[in-house]
């Protein structure tokens, strides 16, 4: 596509692979910034090239990983939005493939943060004029969160791009591993259906949790005899999608493959996906899954997400309505 040299694309040095790819699609160089470390670990990070009366992009997923804690690239985030800002840019979109605290949106317990809320304050106090995110794990409690404008993003077709050519014949559910999934669960079950053309199933597993214990066994939803998809925004721990794939293998599923826009793996994940209920795991690559490569060799395949990202900048600098490209 060609744009024109108004636009200018930034990242910062840890998400480099993947804002690349961005801009591959774009047709328009990264821009060269510099990020420096001092010794008492503070650092600096300024453009090394005009913003000035530009609109500028920038691209950064929010975990931890590639030497970085979440809370370090939320910072030098902030920092490079700020000197954008202060370096004359017109306008600035923040694209937050991965949007950190964007689980903790409510408070659950007595005195709990509302984590979500405080996120969208600071990228909103160094002046952003949009933000971009991808399958957030709440998407109203995310556009609530900001005055800003949101653009809300969903891996769903490019998932069901890379899925379809071995799904066409078989019998098909889309699950969500608790209830709280149903409305994410559906939307792929019906842009599935209208793929294949043909009626695919439904079903949900209940799920508890309280103090880090889950909880909850009973399963709902066509089963028995065809290949589930189960369906959530993250994977973290991995035990919320090792149970419901051993149930739903319990119930009669002849196959279980799971699905999710982020890989924000812990420790334990590793053991969890090993499990045999489950025979594949689906991600986007908006993290990179800090997995053993026999996993990542045998059961786990990374879908590329770019192109849609890359189609959003696009539209914005354009001027161009996005609501086609939205969830």
């Amino acid at each position: 596509m060609r744009l024109d040299d108004r636009i200018a694309l930034f990242c910062l040095d840890s998400g480099s692979d993947f804002a690349s790819k961005v801009a591959a699609h774009l047709g328009v160089p990264l821009g060269a910034h510099e990020e420096r470390d001092f010794e008492d670990g503070e650092h600096k990070i300024r453009p090394l090239e005009t913003v000035r009366n530009r609109d500028v992009f920038v691209v950064q997923s929010l975990y931890s990983g590639d030497g970085s804690s979440i809370n370090d690239k939320l910072v030098r985030l902030l920092f490079l939005l700020a000197s954008l800002r202060d370096n004359g840019a017109a306008r600035i979109t923040a694209i937050v493939p991965y949007l950190c605290y964007s689980r903790k949106d409510r408070r659950t317990k007595s005195r709990d943060p509302v984590t979500t809320r405080y996120i969208a304050q600071l990228l909103e106090a160094v002046t952003i004029d949009t933000i971009v995110t991808m399958d957030v794990h709440n998407r109203a409690a995310f556009e609530n969160a900001f005055r800003c404008p949101t653009v809300h993003l969903s891996a769903r077709e490019a998932f069901i791009d890379f899925l379809l050519p071995e799904l066409r014949d078989r019998e098909i559910t889309i699950a969500s591993p608790d209830v709280g999934g149903i409305k994410r669960a559906e939307l792929f079950r019906e842009s599935l259906e209208r793929r294949l053309e043909r009626p695919v199933g439904s079903a949900f597993m209940e799920k508890h949790r309280s103090r880090g214990e889950v909880s909850g066994s009973a399963v709902v939803g066509d089963i028995l005899n065809r290949t589930v998809l189960i369906l959530d925004d993250l994977i973290a721990g991995g035990g919320t999608m090792q149970r419901a794939a051993e149930a739903f293998r319990e119930k009669g599923a002849d196959e279980v493959i799971a699905i999710a826009t982020h890989g924000v793996f812990t420790r334990d994940a590793e053991d969890k996906l090993a499990s045999p209920a489950l025979s594949r795991v689906i991600l986007g690559n908006t993290v990179v899954p800090a997995l053993p490569s026999r996993l990542l060799k045998t059961k786990v395949a990374l879908v590329d997400i770019t192109a849609g990202i890359a189609d959003t900048i696009a539209a914005l600098h354009q001027g161009r309505d996005v609501t086609d490209l939205e969830s």
